[in-house]
């Protein structure tokens, strides 16, 4: 009685600190994960340096890069930003009169707002509820920093200290469990620095070129929407490729020449079967190489659970769970006898005497019964 009590009571304490500490999890979660993705540049630079100013390094080359981003393309992206999203109203507007045109009809805003259950009170309500709640948002602005910090530290010491934290954890497992630990945080250490890698090269060559394809366009806003077609392209997994080329070509539709919109479409086409035919397949079979069945369905399943993170996550779980299966799943030889006796079951057997309709196979039947003379 005395255990059962223990037991749960321990499992009362679990649940009361996964809920009140949910956040802290996830960021541990997160720093373990951008850990494994830099383990493969961490483990190089370490050969020649100690593991903790290799860590460093990696760290200062993303900000240094980040940095070099913004001092090259930083006051373009912003200034196309700010356009961007003082023409949304215009953009909205203008696809509202497209429509009309090619329906012939005569909605308004006014009308969807109303068939919708909203009234223009209930937006300015809405818009002076945001006007008031500029603190609140300041405030998700600087728990959102807070947050990139604590990941940030998290990430240095485990990054640096992982292969102490691999050996502490392996020690407090039974022999006969530390091969297959070791060999899952090993695979997994492989499959989402790999997986990351390959989204990173991806995201890159696909905002260059979508970057020099908008450019020649001449298309509004060409740099964000270039970083946008990248960006959620390779890292929103299966779903990515349609909701980035989206925007651009509603943007392109909406221009002063609707053309374009026709333009950046057939380029997003014509670019994605490439990615698809020659570049991907050569970094993503390097990379996880799983199933795309599989992929999307642990990406769903992540995304389900814990959002975008989790979405990011799944696709190279998946990828070590599907590894671990392959090393430790027991096999059978099927011999040729066996679709032999599978298709003698399935193929249906016609009465000689009647020739009426097939009966069922004895498999199919069931056992004999007394009552049944002619099956037994």
């Amino acid at each position: 009685m005395w255990t059962v009590v223990g037991v749960l009571a321990l499992v009362a304490l679990a649940v009361f600190v996964l809920w009140r500490g949910s956040s802290t999890v996830f960021y541990v979660v997160m720093s373990l994960f951008l850990a494994l993705a830099m383990e493969p540049a961490v483990s190089r630079l370490s050969r020649w340096m100690p593991r903790a100013a290799a860590t460093a390094t990696v760290m200062l080359a993303l900000l240094l890069g980040i940095a070099a981003f913004l001092g090259a393309f930083g006051s373009l992206l912003v200034d196309q930003l700010t356009s961007l999203v003082q023409a949304t109203p215009d953009i909205a507007t203008n696809v509202l009169d497209r429509v009309n045109e090619a329906t012939g009809s005569s909605y308004t805003f006014e009308e969807l707002l109303r068939s919708s259950g909203l009234s223009p009170s209930d937006l300015s309500g809405y818009a002076q509820n945001v006007a008031f709640g500029v603190f609140g948002l300041v405030t998700a602005v600087l728990g959102a920093a807070f947050g990139l910090f604590i990941v940030a530290f998290f990430l240095f010491y485990m990054s640096a200290g992982m292969p102490a934290l691999r050996r502490w954890l392996a020690t407090r497992m039974p022999p006969r469990l530390q091969v297959p630990f070791l060999t899952a945080w090993d695979l997994a250490k492989v499959k989402v620095g790999n997986y990351i890698a390959a989204r990173v090269v991806l995201a890159t060559l696909s905002a260059l070129a979508s970057g020099v394809a908008f450019f020649l366009l001449d298309l509004p806003y060409w740099l964000p929407l270039a970083l946008w077609t990248g960006l959620v392209a390779q890292f929103i997994p299966n779903v990515g490729t349609y909701v980035s080329i989206a925007l651009p070509v509603l943007v392109g539709l909406t221009s002063p020449e609707p053309v374009l919109g026709l333009w950046v479409l057939l380029y997003g086409i014509g670019y994605q079967q490439v990615e698809n035919l020659t570049i991907e397949p050569r970094i993503s079979a390097r990379a996880v190489n799983v199933h795309p069945a599989v992929s999307f369905g642990s990406a769903l399943l992540g995304a389900q659970l814990f959002g975008l993170p989790g979405a990011l996550m799944g696709v190279p779980l998946a990828a070590t769970a599907m590894a671990m299966l392959e090393i430790y799943q027991r096999r059978h030889e099927k011999a040729p006898e066996v679709e032999e006796t599978v298709a003698a079951l399935v193929q249906p057997r016609v009465d000689p005497t009647t020739d009426a309709e097939p009966e069922r196979s004895a498999a199919a039947s069931g056992p004999a019964s007394d009552d049944d003379p002619e099956r037994a």
